[in-house]
């Protein structure tokens, strides 16, 4: 199922004034606004039913500190899977000071010494449907369960279309698994990021200077050899499942 056909089939929740969004006028809205203006557009649209996800990684910074800047009663979701590198807690820990974030945090159901004893070390097998597995336990299932929880009607991200072949086919506002999805920076490029932090001094992830471009889990990321997001998860796939308006953890 791709982005538009779940826009169909799917109802979307409605704004913050109990209205219905409809997707082509907001998209037209959205069009001229700069990144910051797309995502003061989804505050205002959805309210407390608004929200980020954010991964820490290598560029996450900049769309929180956009957020920041709008709102520090903005909810910052992030699913920590139990196997992120060191340097992506301190990191994290780093940035919640820095920017004053209203942090809500998730985990499996699963922990990781359950999941590896039922299911083994999922990421080792080779198999696209082992990781597919890994990326639904560990992180689509925990973040939808948030979702609900917090009553998010719209969640905003920092994914860029040159990323991946999948973020290359996505619009700045989409449905996804029954939410609307937000994307301020899809039209960035590498550049435009740099730049963004540089000028308003934040921190780059630690990773970075490693020659990261991409980090994610520890057992799924290595250092940038040109290939971007291809260096994750051993080549086999490009999405972890979040940002997939389909079956949950159905990768490409």
């Amino acid at each position: 199922m791709d982005a538009m056909t779940s826009l169909t089939t799917t109802p979307l929740p409605t704004d913050r004034l109990g209205r219905t969004v409809e997707p082509e006028p907001a998209r037209r809205l959205l069009e001229p606004l700069d990144a910051a203006g797309k995502l003061a557009w989804g505050y205002e649209t959805f309210g407390e039913g608004f929200a980020l996800t954010t991964s820490f990684g290598i560029q996450s910074a900049v769309l929180l500190h956009m957020a920041s800047r709008l709102s520090e009663r903005i909810p910052v979701l992030w699913v920590d899977t139990g196997y992120l590198p060191p340097e992506t807690y301190l990191y994290a820990d780093r940035l919640c000071t820095t920017l004053n974030l209203n942090l809500k945090v998730v985990q499996a159901d699963l922990s990781a010494a359950r999941m590896e004893a039922l299911y083994g070390r999922l990421w080792e097998s080779g198999r696209v449907e082992d990781l597919q597995t890994y990326h639904r336990l560990r992180k689509v299932e925990p973040l939808d369960r948030l979702f609900q929880q917090l009553g998010v009607h719209c969640w905003a991200s920092g994914v860029r279309g040159g990323q991946t072949d999948h973020r290359g086919t996505m619009a700045p506002l989409d449905g996804v698994r029954g939410r609307w999805s937000l994307r301020p920076l899809l039209s960035w490029d590498p550049r435009q990021v740099f730049y963004y932090m540089e000028n308003h001094a934040l921190p780059q992830h630690p990773l970075f200077e490693q020659g990261y471009s991409s980090v994610g889990d520890w057992h799924s990321s290595r250092p940038d050899d040109g290939d971007g997001r291809a260096s994750r998860f051993g080549g086999l796939k490009q999405e972890c499942g979040i940002h997939l308006p389909g079956v949950m953890g159905e990768g490409i």
